[in-house]
């Protein structure tokens, strides 16, 4: 088994100094175009700083329509490129590799923010959404494509295909309501397509030095265990990605399934084939014993959200003490402003969160 510290090798692109990562973290600290703030240009360099092997950005929009939140960091248009060839350039200043997670919200975008229709996989009367066409459907593929190469100009050393969480891809992977009758919908084939071309677009359109992560949701939003299970199957045996990210919410919990409790969520995944291609697993990992726990039961890599809000060097403390504990929340708002929280990141954990800021 690695060590936190062991360094981390992937088929593309540099190596990681240690098997720690920055989770991708919603924050709302860009600008209203989607052009990046000085306060999240600190919170990354801070986490950079602090050790972690990989720092990834918030979810960046790939095209006007799909953002999600104010303060969205975009990567949609060639106007992103100054900030991000900036924090580019300040990651690897201070030593991390970093990476930008590539998003479209899909029925959760936004249309005030945007001045865009809501669109999805399907129609849905709720959230405001119509279906997308076939072509529609292929722009939005070219879309992430476009974003992964604006990503690599500016000078990242990767990007994570964003498929977690509810938002669009995972949408497409919703059995209940893709229906579609188009090859994007309907079979377990179909509804796996999207992911499968974004993937094989941006490698053909990017260089053998990009790295390629994509993020999953092993269940809820409409995903089943099993089709979970077979579609992290696939891009493992595909072997065009350098990781897989899966979003657990909690690494060490069962599965949300009844009929799928006999163990835990994360052990249905690391006996998958993976090649050469590294498993990270994210979800409320806050001490060295858990992170260390993840890679005893076959994780790659740890990827930690809560807890690198809490300490910009959670990285640099588990590796160099195995005993370290974050500190508990809720916190003072001091405490999290001195770790380079800004303003607009403060209310939206004090407001979305009710245990994160005392």
């Amino acid at each position: 088994m690695p060590d936190l510290s062991t360094p981390l090798q992937l088929t593309h692109g540099p190596q990681w100094s240690n098997r720690v990562a920055l989770a991708p973290m919603t924050n709302l600290q860009s600008n209203p175009d989607g052009t990046l703030n000085d306060d999240e240009y600190r919170w990354l360099m801070r986490r950079a700083e602090g050790g972690f092997g990989l720092v990834m950005t918030c979810a960046a929009h790939v095209s006007r329509a799909g953002q999600s939140f104010p303060g969205q960091l975009g990567i949609f248009d060639d106007t992103h490129l100054p900030g991000l060839t900036r924090l580019a350039d300040g990651l690897r200043a201070a030593g991390t590799v970093s990476s930008v997670q590539l998003q479209h919200g899909g029925r959760r975008a936004d249309s005030q923010l945007s001045d865009r229709p809501v669109v999805a996989p399907f129609d849905d009367a709720a959230k405001g959404a119509t279906a997308l066409t076939t072509s529609e459907v292929e722009q939005v593929i070219g879309d992430f494509v476009a974003a992964a190469v604006r990503a690599e100009t500016a000078g990242f050393d990767g990007v994570e295909i964003h498929g977690a969480h509810g938002y669009l891809l995972t949408q497409f992977l919703d059995a209940r309501n893709n229906r579609r009758t188009d090859r994007y919908g309907g079979s377990r084939e179909n509804r796996f397509r999207i992911i499968h071309e974004i993937i094989a677009g941006v490698r053909a359109a990017t260089s053998e030095n990009l790295q390629l992560g994509l993020r999953l949701s092993p269940e809820r939003y409409g995903i089943v265990l099993d089709e979970a299970r077979a579609l992290a199957g696939e891009v493992l045996a595909d072997g065009q990605l350098d990781y897989l990210d899966l979003s657990l919410w909690d690494a060490f919990k069962e599965p949300h399934d009844e009929d799928h409790r006999d163990r835990r969520l994360i052990d249905y995944f690391m006996d998958l084939p993976r090649g050469s291609t590294r498993v990270g697993v994210a979800g409320k990992i806050l001490d060295a014993a858990g992170a260390r726990e993840c890679l005893q039961r076959g994780a790659d890599f740890v990827l930690v959200g809560t807890a690198g809000i809490l300490h910009h060097d959670f990285a640099r403390q588990v590796i160099a003490d195995p005993t370290y504990r974050s500190v508990p929340h809720p916190v003072p708002a001091d405490h999290l402003v001195a770790e380079s929280v800004g303003p607009r990141f403060l209310e939206y954990l004090s407001t979305n969160w009710d245990d994160f800021v005392a």
